[in-house]
This record gives structure tokens, sequence and C-alpha cells, in this order.
């Protein structure tokens, strides 16, 4: 049986929402939100991921009072939920209230070598 993109991307953003939870037990909550991004490019083409990671973007905006953040967090989950299906994401957007939710940015090489991976079914 074949996976899906969603089932083969799981374990990449999954290793950077791992990446995120140490940097919140340590305390960092910059480096924390830049594993959430990072999760959020990998896993933005999967509606699932792309839900999931900023319902968690918006869970950290909560606990570390950023309103517009929040703010930024409720409009995304409504069009990531929304959207992700008919492929209207822009590619690299890291997903975070500070840049337009339109604006489509490069992607990491390293990160765009695990989407690769993953659409290929490798």
């Amino acid at each position: 049986m074949q996976r899906t993109f969603t089932q083969r991307v799981a374990s990449y953003v999954r290793g950077e929402l791992e990446n995120a939870n140490r940097a919140r037990v340590d305390g960092d909550i910059q480096q924390e939100f830049i594993h959430l991004e990072r999760a959020h490019v990998i896993g933005q083409e999967s509606t699932y991921w792309h839900v999931r990671v900023h319902v968690l973007m918006l869970l950290w905006a909560i606990r570390n009072g950023a309103i517009r953040e929040t703010l930024g967090q409720v409009f995304r989950i409504v069009g990531a939920a929304t959207k992700t299906a008919f492929g209207l994401v822009p590619q690299g957007n890291t997903g975070g209230a500070d840049v337009s939710p339109f604006k489509k940015m490069p992607i990491a090489p390293d990160l765009a070598a695990l989407i690769q991976k993953a659409k290929s079914g490798v």
C-alpha cells in the first residue's frame, strides 16, 4: 500500500517538533519557535501537519503572551484547514505572524531535501 505524503513526511516534522519541545524545556522560547517554523515548512503541504503546527504555534503564542502572534495563528489555522488541500500554500513560508501568510519564501536546503525525499517516497 502506497503511503501518503502526510505519512512520509511525519518523521521529519516530528523531529522538529521534538526539537521544539526540548528548547521549550530548556527555556529557549526563540529556538522553540524556530523549530516550529522548520516543522511548518516541512509539513505545510499536508493539511494535517499544516494545521497541527499552526495550533502548536498558537499555543506557543498564548504561553508567551504574544498577542499579535496569537491573532495571526488563529487566522492561519483557518487558512491551513481550508486551503492546504487545494495547494494554496506559499511554499517556504515559515508560518509566523511576522511574515505575510501569502508570501512565498526560499526553503533552506536541508528542509528542501527532506520535502523532496518525502515527495519521492524514498
